[in-house]
């Protein structure tokens, strides 16, 4: 469809076994920013089985119309039935903005809606806006995060992009709001070819990094992956988790689940404590939103220290044990 066709901003509502995924709040935050430029209609998509409780959840954070794709087939996720049923509810409804969340579902997805509908599709974007002449522009890191690109759709609708986690806040939810809900019972079949067998909660023994307060976040500056040990102490001494940029990953030292950034996990601590990281954009968009930035780095020139409230141009190997010893000695002379 052309952008003559096309009114309103759209976004897919995440949802699993009837619970909405966080990331929905968090699209629904921006895309009302985005209403209060261009003044378009903010619509949730939701597609499922008997999920359309969750509307009203949906419009108290800002959703001002709910469009519920029901069918029991959608009760699981299955790629190709959500791929017609959400390519026919765009075609129908002509939205001009199409946001998805950049997780595993939402990037299965949003690219086979986007063959469907021949438009365009930017992934993993970092912020959403308009330029000066109202063009929606999406932003996403580009070779490798050493630049940032400005991606526009001029003329197919709906501009489609799927959005980082954690990149965005949630609005407080308004219970007096209003809205309307669609419900749409869809025909839809599942795929023979695809069976859900049985689904696990992954078991993890510490915090999730995108749940953590504090981080201790180590990269390329770590000389021994002996050295990491002292981390983990340190992380544990002030209430915090263990991190780390992909060079780590790159060499296998630690879990993939750790890394933050770009191809890592997007991250919004109260505290952030970088060291042996100069800070490239890949990084950097992926811990923008922390609260304190504090930078150990041996070099004086790091990008992390332009955006760091404090920094240490020091080698990190009698400093942090020293930084331990020091936190040792406080808490004992408390207890004593």
């Amino acid at each position: 469809m052309t952008k003559n066709e096309a009114k309103g901003i759209w976004v897919f509502a995440e949802q699993r076994n009837g619970t909405l995924d966080k990331t929905a709040l968090e699209l629904l935050g921006k895309a009302t920013e985005l209403k209060e430029e261009n003044g378009e209609t903010v619509t949730a998509i939701l597609a499922g089985h008997g999920v359309e409780t969750l509307a009203d959840t949906l419009i108290a954070h800002g959703a001002d119309r709910v469009i519920v794709a029901e069918s029991k087939a959608l009760e699981n996720y299955s790629a190709r039935p959500y791929q017609k049923v959400i390519s026919s509810m765009a075609e129908k409804y002509a939205p001009s903005i199409f946001i998805f969340p950049a997780t595993a579902l939402g990037r299965d997805l949003a690219p086979r809606v986007m063959c469907s509908l021949g438009t365009g599709l930017t992934a993993d974007a970092v912020d959403l806006g308009f330029d000066e002449e109202g063009a929606f522009v999406q932003t996403t890191p580009a070779f490798g995060g050493s630049l940032l690109a400005h991606i526009a759709i001029p003329e197919l609708r709906p501009q489609m992009v799927t959005v980082r986690a954690h990149v965005f806040d949630a609005p407080e939810p308004d219970p007096a709001r209003k809205g309307e809900v669609i419900v749409e019972n869809v025909e839809a079949e599942v795929d023979p070819d695809y069976e859900v067998l049985e689904t696990r909660e992954r078991v993890v023994s510490d915090v999730a990094i995108h749940e953590a307060e504090v981080l201790v976040a180590v990269g390329r500056g770590v000389k021994q992956e002996s050295d990491l040990e002292m981390f983990r102490t340190l992380a544990q001494l002030i209430g915090g988790e263990l991190a780390c940029s992909r060079p780590l990953v790159d060499e296998g030292w630690l879990d993939h689940s750790l890394q933050i950034g770009q191809s890592g996990t997007t991250v919004k601590p109260k505290f952030i404590l970088n060291v042996g990281i100069s800070g490239s954009v890949q990084y950097m968009v992926g811990m923008q939103k922390s609260g304190t930035v504090a930078t150990i780095n041996t070099y004086a020139g790091a990008e992390l220290f332009d955006i760091s409230k404090y920094g240490v141009v020091a080698d990190y190997t009698p400093l942090i044990p020293a930084i331990i010893d020091e936190i040792k000695a406080r808490k004992a002379n408390k207890k004593g």
